[in-house]
């Protein structure tokens, strides 16, 4: 903290207990004059000796490190030839020198998820800097000539110098995204540091730049060389090079596989380039249409994984949501962090360290949103008197379903969504809560505080700077920097990290990343088939039932839970009386909803369970200020 008053000796101990979660394997602290760092570690690399924070040979930079620096041994290799000596084997001691060689341009060398401050005594200079996709987090808050910082909003909150003020647009925001979006947090005085970003704070004030961002534009202004098969080919290298070196790691590491291609494929390169049985770990359902945990087996039988099955039921649910509304600090309405911290917490009995296939659908087009905006222009070619008069008519008739990605379901997204605009289109098919919809359900005192054109902005700015001209392309970028930064990759920090799991993302590897970039679109999304680059460059590896399968995520039943099991949690927390005695919700309009989502007369699922956590997460973290 840059400016904190030095009596303030209770501040640093209240941030650091509140991210023991994080890391219980032990804490280290510097003090000197107005500037305090704080640490919680969960030891990965050099076990014993990679104690934070860490400082150079004259005792004039120091480093604390949230994440792991994968190519840190070859960064070591280079540092010592310019000079540098080092005193332990961890990553984070890399930091330190990669600083005093290169300044602040040692961010672009580094490849690993990272959230990291550097002090300079000398220079009397806080740098803050986050990993390129945004694997982990960092919040920041400025209180007057105070900075506080920390990987989570809890930790920021410990330390006593910013409110717990709502901000309603970013409210807004989130009943519209389901998550919080970057660089905005949910309240009014902390904000995120961006992904590919960087902070610096120094006597001349504070400022913030980009280092990194994807650019997709590459795959329209360098028409790529090679076939597709070649290509396949090279990709399967580039991915199984990260897989290699993001298993780095001096403790036990595992995979999380769902069944999912991309799950799949990293569990196979992993059994190919590890020395040792790999242990991996699925979740299943009783809901037949939510349940993967068959393919997961067969993909672990084919690869030779050891394989760990953790059944999943109701009420699992019920019992992980007050802890989940205790570790996750802002409201988030994906439900898939439920099994997501579930299975994380299962792992965690059997190793420290697990892959994932997370970031393959974003890097590789594997949202079915995406097929949809290749068929939305021919349907709205159609006369309006078959939309309106048959198509529409026809859909209203679905019965209403439960089951996972039921028709009704897919075909009413899709239309609502069908007219808007390219970049607003996308977050309708995904989303809750639009328009009318989000104006009736807020209480009319906060009405007055929301400016629809906001969110509208901001879609279009992050559309924009994406620099792309595909369409296709524009909305790629669009979901790397909004939902998958504030929707997956903050569910998989959350839940694993509440469990003191470490999750690595090789599908983010900035390697990969650098190489898919360049891939045009259509190489992606060929016709209608999604990650058709990933499925090439797994055929013959992989069982075909597995490569030719449908996504179907990582979800739960939450539509029937709504009316059975969740109903004690819908009646204490969505009651009309409360919600218009608190008044942010529309009490009317909210009982509206349940009553036509119990009744199976429309379902309302996604648009209830986001106003649920939020109300969850409200009683927890605003309630008792």
């Amino acid at each position: 903290m840059d400016g904190a008053t030095p009596d303030d000796s209770n501040a640093l101990e209240f941030m650091q207990r509140s991210l023991v979660h994080r890391g219980p394997d032990g804490h280290g602290s510097f003090v000197r004059g107005s500037v305090r760092l704080t640490m919680r570690r969960l030891s990965i690399i050099d076990v014993e000796g990679g104690v934070q924070p860490i400082n150079n040979e004259t005792d004039t930079v120091h480093v604390v490190l949230n994440g792991e620096i994968y190519n840190f041994q070859r960064l070591r290799e280079t540092l010592e030839a310019h000079g540098h000596r080092f005193r332990t084997h961890s990553d984070t001691e890399t930091i330190v020198h990669a600083y005093e060689e290169w300044g602040d341009a040692f961010v672009d060398r580094l490849d690993g998820m990272f959230a990291l401050a550097v002090w300079d005594e000398s220079r009397q200079r806080l740098l803050l800097a986050r990993d390129r996709a945004g694997i982990k987090p960092l919040y920041f808050a400025i209180a007057g000539s105070t900075l506080v910082f920390g990987s989570e909003l809890k930790a920021v909150l410990a330390s006593g110098y910013v409110g717990r003020a709502l901000d309603f647009q970013v409210l807004a925001h989130y009943l519209s995204l389901e998550y919080v979006p970057a660089p905005s947090s949910i309240l009014q005085s902390v904000k995120r540091l961006e992904s590919g970003c960087t902070l610096v704070a120094s006597t001349s004030g504070i400022q913030t730049s980009r280092y990194w961002d994807l650019d997709l534009s590459q795959s329209e202004n360098n028409p790529v060389q090679g076939s597709i098969a070649e290509h396949a080919g090279t990709f399967y290298e580039v991915l199984r090079s990260a897989v290699r070196r993001e298993m780095v790691s001096d403790v036990p590491v595992g995979v999380l596989l769902s069944g999912g291609l991309d799950s799949s494929a990293v569990a196979l390169l992993m059994s190919e380039v590890s020395n040792h049985q790999v242990p991996s770990f699925s979740v299943s359902f009783s809901e037949s249409s939510y349940d993967e945990s068959r393919y997961a087996r067969q993909v672990a039988d084919h690869v030779g994984t050891k394989h760990y099955e953790l059944p999943m039921r109701p009420d699992d649910l019920v019992n992980t949501l007050p802890v989940l509304a205790g570790n996750i600090d802002e409201p988030f309405a994906d439900p898939s962090i439920i099994p997501t911290y579930l299975i994380s917490r299962f792992a965690r009995e059997h190793v420290k360290v697990v892959l994932g296939g997370d970031g393959g659908d974003e890097m590789l087009a594997g949202y079915s949103t995406l097929q949809a905006h290749r068929i939305a222009p021919v349907y709205r070619s159609l006369p309006a008197w078959i939309r309106r008069g048959l198509v529409e008519p026809f859909v209203a008739r679905i019965p209403v379903s439960n089951r996972y990605l039921s028709l009704d379901f897919l075909l009413n997204r899709f239309i609502r969504g069908a007219d808007a605009p390219p970049y607003l289109q996308h977050q309708m098919w995904t989303g809750s809560h639009y328009g009318e919809d989000l104006t009736a359900i807020l209480h009319p005192d906060i009405r007055s505080e929301i400016d629809d054109s906001c969110f509208h902005q901001m879609l279009a700015d992050i559309s924009g700077r994406s620099g792309a001209q595909h369409l296709l392309n524009r909305v790629l970028y669009q979901d790397f920097k909004l939902y998958m930064e504030g929707d997956i990759l903050t569910k998989v920090d959350r839940a694993s990290m509440a469990t003191s799991l470490e999750t690595r993302v090789p599908l983010l590897n900035v390697e990969v990343m650098t190489y898919l970039q360049k891939i045009p679109i259509d190489w992606k999304l060929r016709g209608l088939t999604r990650k058709y680059l990933l499925r090439k460059a797994m055929e013959g590896r992989l069982p075909a039932s597995i490569i030719g399968r449908r996504k179907r995520g990582f979800s739960i039943p939450i539509a029937a839970w709504l009316n059975r099991e969740l109903q004690p949690l819908v009646r204490e927390y969505l009651a009309e009386d409360r919600l218009d005695r608190e008044g942010i919700f529309c009490g009317a309009e909210v009982s509206r909803l349940l009553d036509q989502h119990s009744s199976h007369v429309s379902n309302h699922a996604k648009r209830i369970w986001t106003i649920l956590m939020f109300q969850l997460w409200r009683d927890r973290w605003l309630e008792n200020v």
